[in-house]
């Protein structure tokens, strides 16, 4: 019988195919043709186990290597993730970290592509290319933990080598996320590529939300900077921002009570609000009319009637939280709506409703996310019992756990039952623990240091919420609250957050606001002065989600369901004093 012509191409092309994965010879003989003819990954895992610990490192490899061919990234990674790397050959080593940061990378673990690009520290011989790659892949994993400035630092050496463009968006995602004293820091010793972004981040912080402004000077930016990679190619979110030109926001309606039980609250954020108008209009940048609507005993119908009737283009309230939670259940708002507080509701309907707040859950957050990039993984919650406690407390434990890290007790204490019976009831019941999250006012805080130390547990590190902190520089009474670290916002820890208050954001209105007030006080008139900021930047809050704006009360952007969420600078009481943690 004759072989038909199709067969013969066949299998004259399987031998040719054959011959050609063979041409490297027995020392490199190909993966594809090595998977087809060798062990499986699962023998090798097997074969792993009766090996010494060299040879079971490079069976492992292997082994991964083939599950990744495979496509089974999961288990590739796995293995990876878990063999001892010290015990591979460097070549070897730097292999197993460019494929453990790739599989890493791809399925958005962040942690092992930080463990894989570990090895950058190591003095090992690397390529070029293999070096950029390492560090581009460690940028971007910093950036996606809450690293603007090691992220910057990363992708910025990565694009001083390579001049690469395509690196323009993460780098201006991080940049926007830098605090001050980030911008600082990475200003020092700046090269030109550096100077150029940092520059360009000004531009677009001084126009104050104003877009016609900012991009009639981005040509003059570009003039000044025809080389840097941001001026061939401008970063999407600029790009996407030049699109909404025309869309300032001229008028906006303020929903605020008059009287009853907050309105001495709406007070204070109505002096925030027009102190920050005031200055801008001092400053030429022609910011919003601001119509005042009084929400004492009115109804949202006639409210929003009237906020329509005067031709606001926004409206910033309800302050109430009954208010905002009849916002939360409607499908649509008559306006953009950017409510002074948070609703009752799991999720809100309304697509045009945001929420700003100066929630304690969201620093219980910020803390949890600040301890595990500090290395905790096991930790001890001590908060009162009380609905506040209940909520802050179950906050940070499902923060924590988000990040691999277990809440090992959750102790709710009550305020009036001596510290030293509280601190002794939770040292029995922690284990291992190495940290202690601390909700608490500050007569309650300064007694907890002194307790653990008399129980030998002083160097358990304490991590605490604002509330720990009266507002105000206290050295002679805050000694026994040394070496807490803690968040707060930018305003009442100028020195921790900003290197001093000249460089806070918004300053002339905390120079403004700030003489001789009650840290509560200010920290309502510094929600004004980001409302307002927030209120006349809806518009493109709304087009770039994840764009972020350096305020008063922390670095803001919108969230999950449109959530305005707060990242806080953080301080260590050193002397009794906040300062800049160690």
């Amino acid at each position: 019988m004759k072989t038909p012509l199709r067969s013969l191409w066949a299998m004259a092309l399987l031998t040719l195919a054959l011959l050609i994965l063979g041409l490297g010879g027995c020392a490199t003989q190909s993966p594809l043709l090595e998977r087809a003819t060798g062990p499986s990954a699962d023998a090798l895992l097997r074969q792993a186990e009766q090996q010494d610990p060299s040879q079971a490192a490079a069976t492992r490899f292997r082994a991964a290597d083939i599950l990744a061919r495979e496509g089974k990234d999961t288990q590739a990674m796995e293995v990876l993730a878990n063999l001892d790397d010290g015990k591979l050959p460097p070549q070897q080593r730097v292999q197993w970290a460019l494929l453990l940061s790739r599989l890493a990378l791809d399925n958005q673990d962040d942690s092992r592509v930080l463990q894989a690009t570990a090895l950058l520290e190591d003095g090992l011989d690397l390529s070029l290319d293999q070096a950029n790659t390492l560090l581009e892949r460690r940028g971007l994993a910093l950036g996606n933990v809450g690293e603007p400035l090691a992220s910057l630092e990363a992708l910025l050496a990565v694009q001083s080598s390579t001049d690469d463009d395509t690196l323009n968006d993460a780098i201006w995602r991080q940049l926007s996320r830098l605090d001050t004293a980030g911008r600082g820091e990475l200003a020092k010793d700046a090269n030109s590529l550096t100077r150029g972004w940092l520059s360009l981040l000004e531009l677009q912080r001084q126009s104050n939300g104003d877009i016609s402004r900012f991009f009639d000077q981005l040509e003059t930016w570009r003039s000044e900077n025809p080389r840097h990679p941001a001026a061939r190619r401008l970063p999407e979110d600029l790009v996407t921002l030049g699109e909404l030109r025309g869309t300032r926001v001229e008028r906006m309606a303020i929903l605020l009570p008059s009287d009853g039980p907050l309105a001495e609250v709406a007070k204070q954020i109505r002096q925030g609000i027009e102190s920050r108008h005031a200055i801008a209009e001092r400053e030429g940048d022609q910011p919003p009319d601001l119509i005042y609507l009084d929400t004492y005993q009115a109804d949202l119908e006639s409210l929003y009637a009237q906020a329509v009737m005067n031709g606001a283009q926004v409206v910033l309230g309800p302050l109430s939280k009954e208010k905002v939670s009849e916002l939360e259940s409607r499908q649509q708002l008559p306006l953009p709506t950017l409510a002074l507080n948070y609703g009752t509701a799991s999720r809100s309907q309304a697509s045009n409703l945001f929420q700003y707040g100066l929630s304690v859950e969201d620093e219980a957050e910020v803390i949890a996310r600040g301890a595990a990039r500090d290395g905790h993984r096991l930790a001890a919650a001590l908060v009162p019992d009380n609905d506040w406690g209940q909520r802050v407390g179950e906050a940070f434990k499902q923060a924590f756990e988000e990040q691999n890290g277990e809440v090992a007790v959750l102790l709710h204490y009550n305020p009036k039952e001596p510290v030293n019976h509280t601190v002794a009831r939770l040292l029995r019941r922690s284990g291992d623990v190495d940290m202690l999250f601390l909700l608490a006012l500050p007569s309650y805080a300064r007694q907890v240091p002194p307790n653990l130390d008399y129980h030998d547990a002083r160097e358990m590190p304490i991590y605490a919420t604002s509330q720990s902190y009266e507002g105000r520089p206290q050295p002679r009474i805050d000694q026994d609250l040394n070496d807490i670290r803690f968040v707060d916002i930018p305003w009442l820890i100028p020195d921790a957050a900003a290197g001093g208050a000249d460089a806070l954001p918004f300053g002339d209105s905390y120079q403004e606001l700030s003489e001789d007030k009650d840290p509560g006080l200010l920290k309502l008139n510094a929600m004004g002065v980001d409302a307002f900021e927030l209120g006349r930047r809806l518009p493109q809050l709304q087009a770039l989600p994840g764009n972020v704006m350096s305020g008063a009360t922390g670095r803001l952007g919108i969230g999950d369901n449109g959530r305005i969420e707060r990242d806080l600078p953080w301080a260590q009481f050193a002397d009794g004093v906040p300062q800049l943690p160690r």
